[in-house]
């Protein structure tokens, strides 16, 4: 049976994906017009809480949005 995931977790996930798509110019895109609702929504968080979960994490959210696996080694 699968582990259910915290409200930190879930919040992390929205918040990449979200990043994910405003690191790229691309918030406005049909694409995540589609996808995020969807995923606010499965997700059981809203887009507030994912806006201040960025503004609490964003170093840590931003990483994992530019595809960084961690590791205390920087990329730039």
């Amino acid at each position: 049976m699968a582990k259910e995931k915290t409200l930190r977790d879930r919040l992390f996930g929205a918040a990449v994906l979200k990043t994910s798509f405003v690191l790229r110019g691309a918030e406005g895109s049909p694409a995540f017009n589609t996808i995020y609702p969807g995923v606010l929504r499965d997700l059981n968080v809203t887009a507030e809480q994912v806006d201040a979960f960025v503004g609490e994490h964003r170093d840590e959210v931003e990483k994992a949005a530019r595809g960084s696996t961690g590791g205390d080694d920087d990329d730039e």
